[in-house]
């Protein structure tokens, strides 16, 4: 298992466009992906935009993303570096 705290760091938090962004670098991989919001101890699966959506991730919202498969520690990057990127809204 791998994983890694990130924050969203983006205005507007996650909405939609990047809902659909973490769905679309998610599903290119095999492993199993979860995002946590401890403070509210909810996890969805970071292959559902619904999932994502109802997490209400705004601005400066701390999430965990863990991931467990064969390529775990890619998908986690992948997903970070979005984050990081502030899914190129900012």
């Amino acid at each position: 298992m791998t994983e890694k705290r990130v924050t969203t760091k983006n205005r507007a938090g996650i909405h939609a466009r990047p809902a659909s962004l973490i769905v679309k670098v998610a599903t290119k991989f095999a492993s199993k992906i979860s995002m946590i919001k401890e403070a509210e101890n909810e996890t969805i699966n970071a292959k559902s935009i619904m999932g994502i959506i109802t997490l209400a991730a705004g601005y400066n919202t701390s999430l965990l993303i863990r991931a467990e498969g064969p390529d775990e520690a890619e998908a986690v990057q992948a997903l970070s570096d979005l984050f990081e990127r502030r899914f190129e809204e900012d």
